[in-house]
C-alpha cells in the first residue's frame, strides 16, 4: 500500500508539473531565469562522490573486468586496477567529447525562439503523459 501511495504521488507531481510547464509564461530568447553557475571543481567533486558511493558502478566493475585477468601475466590486482584506470580514461575521451557537442547545441537552441515555444510544449505533454 505505502508503494502505491508513493508511486501515485508521484504521478501527480509529474502532472502538476507538466500543466505549470505548459502554462508558465513564454520566455524570450536570452531573457531566461539566471542560471547558478558552479565552479568545476566543484562540479567535478559531486560527480566524483556520486560515482565513489554508487553501488553499480563497483558491481559492474566486479562482474565486467575480471574476466579480462589473466592470471599468468602477474599481479591480478595490478591487471584490474589497470584496466579501471584505461576504462576511466576512455570514458573521460567519450564524454569530454558528448560534452563538448551537447555545450554547442545547448548554446544554439537556447537562443532558438522557434525551440523555446517547442520545447516549453513538449515537455510539459511528456511530463503530463510520464505520470
Amino acid at each position: 500500500m505505502a508503494f502505491s501511495v508513493v508511486k501515485y504521488a508521484g504521478a501527480a507531481y509529474l502532472i502538476w508539473l507538466g500543466i505549470k510547464k505548459i502554462f508558465a509564461a513564454s520566455e524570450a530568447a536570452g531573457a531566461g531565469a539566471a542560471l547558478v553557475r558552479y565552479k568545476y571543481t566543484r562540479l567535478f567533486r559531486d560527480g566524483f562522490v556520486v560515482n565513489l558511493f554508487n553501488p553499480k558502478t563497483a558491481l559492474f566493475f566486479f562482474a565486467f573486468l575480471p574476466q579480462f585477468v589473466d592470471v599468468g601475466r602477474g599481479h591480478v590486482p595490478m591487471q584490474i586496477v589497470f584496466l579501471g584506470l584505461l576504462f576511466a580514461a576512455l570514458g573521460l575521451v567519450t564524454d569530454g567529447c558528448y560534452t563538448l557537442v551537447a555545450s554547442t547545441a545547448g548554446h544554439w537552441l537556447k537562443h532558438s525562439r522557434g525551440y523555446l515555444a517547442f520545447e516549453r510544449y513538449i515537455s510539459g505533454t511528456l511530463s503530463s503523459a510520464s505520470a
